[in-house]
């Protein structure tokens, strides 16, 4: 005998209630290592009461190796939409509480589903990782659907923001996917990212190494570079997320979006003066001059340790986010290397994709010489700075704060790189390179028949530096706009943001161009 429509009522309730509440014992075991549920990750993200389920009952459909007797509505993973500030957004969060957050073929196909719809509907889709990875009993099926989210993702980046956060152990397609996406955010001890696991490595390779070792926050954040940003739990994980979207627009047709401030746009920076020292061999903190710059010292800085001798992150000037790409002279004196140009140009190039204004802080010594450099491939990868700035249509605004020696001057956007508005503090120093290696090439021979070659060599260096100092030759060639004192960063860089803000620059039709990588 059929069943009414109420008892099919009742029934479809019950089922959503006990997919929703979860298994009693899972859920405390998570508690209990300091995690939340899919769930609960997905309420702590969103705006309160914004979120919609969809494919809630979704399955696996197969029944091979035992998996009939195991198959769970929602097949692993929480999917739908809801409100970050008012502004909508699509969420995937993988449920480590069913089959240990295995992707599946239903799993993948409600993936892929969000992806794809997100584009279409031209908002941000938001990833909240912790899978054990491909689910082995479902074969061919499972592999063919995790390919749909790789080209989900492929196709969607540039088109919408994608942000991934890894909350639990990810694995295989767990990384990958991820890879695929602008920003990674990995929670320390209890997110783990890797193509291959432990056991597999013990048994191919005789090597023992734990998760942690293998794909912690420390290794990604700090050595490989793949982690953007390192939270301490899930909650600061959750937080860091919404406030990166809040510098983000909805999609690439769209400018990012105003938040009030009470920050003078005419407030004078004198503290500059003091935190940037004259002599250019001395280090300083650069994130101290971003702040000072930014509306109420707000600077969220990407990949902060990572190629340390290079800042890069959001801030807001007048309520408006900007980006910021700065030589760090803390560490390698500022200099350019292969992680630093790889750290700088997938920066400027997510700022671009998204209507992000950039703000370059020039003040570097060169590109960081060495063998090793030569040997990693600092051609190729300094050429990707050189690449991403040109192809940039954004509104591009650098200043120099100190120095600019040889092709790293060009590396951070000069004019003849794309550069909308450069301008110069009065002490600057620009040259092809610093005064000690220009004597050394320009006066050898001299220095070497002196009688007194030390002394003939700082005579020469004195020289070059007095010829090359100062902001005269950069304005009177037209290299800069302004020179402009330190304490009038702020307010200067206010009114030519103001000024572009809907500058419209277009690059010669094509396919797409071959970036180096």
């Amino acid at each position: 005998m059929a069943q009414s429509r109420e008892e099919l009522e009742k029934k479809l309730s019950g089922l959503e209630q006990k997919v929703v509440a979860g298994d009693p014992k899972t859920v405390a075991k998570l508690h209990d290592q300091g995690n939340l549920t899919a769930r609960e990750r997905v309420d702590k993200l969103l705006d309160p009461g914004s979120f919609v389920e969809e494919f809630m009952l979704a399955e696996t459909q197969c029944s091979d190796f035992g998996m009939a007797e195991r198959r769970l509505p929602s097949d692993g993973v929480v999917t739908g939409f809801g409100k970050i500030d008012g502004r909508p957004v699509y969420v995937y969060s993988q449920d480590r509480s069913v089959l240990a957050g295995s992707v599946g073929s239903a799993h993948a196909e409600k993936i892929a589903y969000v992806i794809q719809t997100a584009r279409k509907l031209g908002v941000p889709v938001i990833g909240l990782n912790d899978s054990a990875g491909a689910r082995i009993q479902e074969g061919l099926s499972v592999t063919s659907a995790i390919g749909k989210i790789f080209f989900e993702n492929s196709i969607a980046s540039g088109c919408i923001p994608q942000i991934s956060a890894i909350m639990g152990p990810c694995i295989g397609v767990g990384s990958y996917s991820p890879a695929l996406t602008d920003v990674i955010l990995q929670v320390q001890n209890t997110g783990q990212m890797f193509i291959t696991g432990p056991a597999v490595i013990k048994e191919v390779l005789g090597e023992t190494v734990t998760m942690e070792e293998l794909g912690g926050a420390k290794i990604h954040s700090e050595v490989s570079g793949v982690t953007d940003l390192v939270a301490k739990n899930d909650e600061e994980c959750l937080a860091t997320i919404r406030k990166l979207v809040g510098f983000l627009p909805l999609n690439f047709e769209q400018l990012p979006p105003r938040k009030d401030t009470q920050d003078d746009p005419a407030r004078a920076l004198d503290t500059l003066e003091k935190v940037v020292p004259e002599d250019t061999k001395r280090a300083y903190n650069i994130v101290q001059v971003i702040k000072a710059i930014v509306d109420d010292g707000d600077f969220l800085e990407l990949k902060p340790k990572f190629a340390r001798n290079l800042v890069i992150g959001f801030g807001r000037m007048d309520g408006h986010p900007v980006g910021f790409v700065a030589n760090q002279p803390m560490f390698l004196a500022g200099s350019l290397d292969v992680d630093a140009s790889d750290k700088a140009a997938r920066f400027i190039r997510f700022c671009d994709a998204f209507n992000v204004p950039i703000i370059t802080l020039m003040d570097v010594p060169g590109f960081f010489p060495g063998k090793q450099q030569e040997e990693k491939g600092i051609i190729r990868h300094g050429a990707k700075m050189l690449y991403a700035y040109a192809e940039a249509t954004v509104p591009k605004i650098t200043i120099v704060l100190r120095k600019g020696y040889g092709g790293a001057k060009q590396a951070l956007c000069t004019r003849e790189m794309g550069a909308d508005q450069l301008f110069v503090w009065p002490g600057v120093e620009l040259a092809v390179m610093g005064g000690g290696g220009a004597v050394n090439v320009l006066y050898k021979r001299e220095i070497e028949q002196s009688a007194d070659p030390a002394k003939t060599r700082a005579e020469k260096i004195a020289e070059y530096q007095e010829r090359f100092s100062g902001p005269f030759e950069a304005l009177s060639k037209q290299f800069a706009q302004a020179a402009i004192r330190p304490a009038e960063t702020r307010k200067r860089l206010i009114q030519s943001l103001e000024v572009l803000r809907f500058k419209k620059e277009e690059r010669p039709r094509k396919k797409h161009g071959l970036m180096p990588v």
